[in-house]
């Protein structure tokens, strides 16, 4: 049955302009309208292939002032949304060139998913990485299934070798764009969404330059209920998408992908059916510091017990930094769209917003070498309840009076006026005890 509405012709409207496919794209459905029965038709079709994941009340609500729902997409077998899109795609691909396979040129999440479900649809799949490629990366991407390929230094290199290889054998070379069947598929989620939590007034996606999901949900939510709120997150550091819009075409101006902890939320701006569908369907797009993202990650790490990346806490920041006041008292659906996240990333980040949040701080202090001073300090430090992880003494190169030692502490604390009321308590017994500023 064809579904005809209001939002259906606002989609249409949206597409009006795309231009044909480029030559990054060997697709020859890209620029198909897309409509609300094609999403519906997605979610039938990949129903037995991907995760239909829970959209649940979180703890963090209380917190925030409002009702917090999280999607967590990051619960697919790859670890990431773009499952979705990817596995329509190639159930949508000929059978002909089922058969000969496809080949991508990347280390993302999209890649991820290509080797995984291309094997499992029994389509041939290559990889091709560069040799700076983190290792755990590359074997991933085996065990899903690829034959994977070290080529060139640079990423650029890879690519180039992909598409050479594609034009010799055959293959489909695939790259994350915004064809209609690929946004049909990541649609899916707001589909699912709209039925796991009645009376939403606003989803939360992240957005930056690949914003296929943000584009491809907003179309099925607003068909199905034009007043729900869709808002896009993305970093201060990368407005990709702000930029874009206010030029009203693709800007990769503001793109960088040298850093793995920003992963997509980084990208270059792909297309302009996401784009268009973007600033006819989003009615916010909002942008957050790396700071509020280490947080966000550190909250779904203890409140949900979720390890995530920076593309699938970046959608929570937003509340974590007062950005979206609008929202106190509603009910808000967070999608948490990836968790891959290298393990030494991981600590990293963890480590550093545990100090962003005030809950490890670093002092010194300089005390008398004598016996009994040091536990002195340490009775302090075990007044006030705080953990201590790490004491250096320096003596060598102490520049007050002699017989003294420096004292350097890193310890942890509960929250923000834990680490008050022991900073006053050492700065009693010890005034010119020095703080390190975060």
């Amino acid at each position: 049955m064809k579904i005809v509405s209001r939002n259906e012709e606002l989609l249409r409207d949206a597409l009006s302009c795309i231009p044909q496919p480029s030559s990054r794209t060997s697709l020859a459905s890209c620029n198909r309208l897309i409509r609300f029965e094609d999403i519906s038709a997605a979610a039938f079709k990949i129903q037995c292939g991907v995760q239909k994941t829970p959209c649940m009340y979180s703890r963090l609500s209380k917190q925030y002032g409002m009702d917090i729902y999280l999607k967590k997409e990051f619960l697919q077998y790859t670890g990431s949304v773009k499952e979705r899109g990817v596995l329509y795609l190639l159930m949508s691909l000929p059978q002909e060139q089922q058969r000969k396979g496809v080949i991508v040129a990347s280390d993302s999440n999209f890649s991820m998913a290509v080797a995984h479900h291309a094997s499992e649809l029994r389509v041939p799949v290559f990889v091709i990485l560069c040799t700076s490629t983190a290792p755990a990366r590359a074997r991933m991407c085996r065990d899903y299934g690829a034959m994977v390929i070290s080529y060139g230094t640079t990423a650029r290199d890879s690519q180039v070798h992909a598409r050479r290889l594609a034009q010799e054998n055959g293959y489909l070379y695939l790259e994350e764009e915004d064809s209609a069947v690929y946004l049909s598929g990541l649609g899916t989620v707001g589909l699912e969404m709209y039925e796991q939590v009645p009376r939403l007034d606003a989803v939360i996606f992240p957005a930056g330059g690949h914003c296929g999901l943000l584009a491809g949900s907003a179309a099925a939510l607003k068909h199905l209920n034009p007043h729900i709120s869709v808002i896009g997150v993305e970093s201060e550091s990368f407005p990709v998408l702000q930029q874009s819009l206010k030029a009203g075409h693709p800007n990769d101006d503001q793109a960088c992908n040298n850093h793995h902890f920003y992963g997509d939320v980084s990208g270059v701006c792909f297309g302009s059916n996401s784009l268009q569908l973007t600033g006819k369907l989003v009615d916010k797009v909002v942008a957050v510091r790396e700071e509020d993202i280490l947080i966000s990650m550190l909250r779904l790490l203890e409140y949900e017990r979720a390890t995530v990346d920076a593309e699938g806490a970046i959608g929570l920041a937003a509340l974590v930094a007062g950005k979206l006041p609008e929202l106190k008292g509603k009910r808000v659906a967070v999608v948490i769209c990836s968790g891959n996240l290298e393990l030494h990333l991981l600590q990293q980040c963890i480590a550093r917003a545990l100090t962003l949040d005030n809950r490890v701080c670093r002092f010194s202090l300089v005390i008398s070498d004598c016996p009994g001073d040091m536990s002195k300090l340490l009775e302090i430090l075990a007044r006030e309840e705080a953990r201590v992880l790490d004491i250096k003494q320096e003596r060598t190169f102490v520049t007050s009076e002699l017989f003294t030692v420096e004292v350097i502490c890193t310890v942890e604390t509960r929250d923000r006026i834990h680490t008050a009321q022991l900073r006053n308590a050492l700065l009693e017994r010890y005034p010119t005890a020095a703080w390190t500023e975060r």
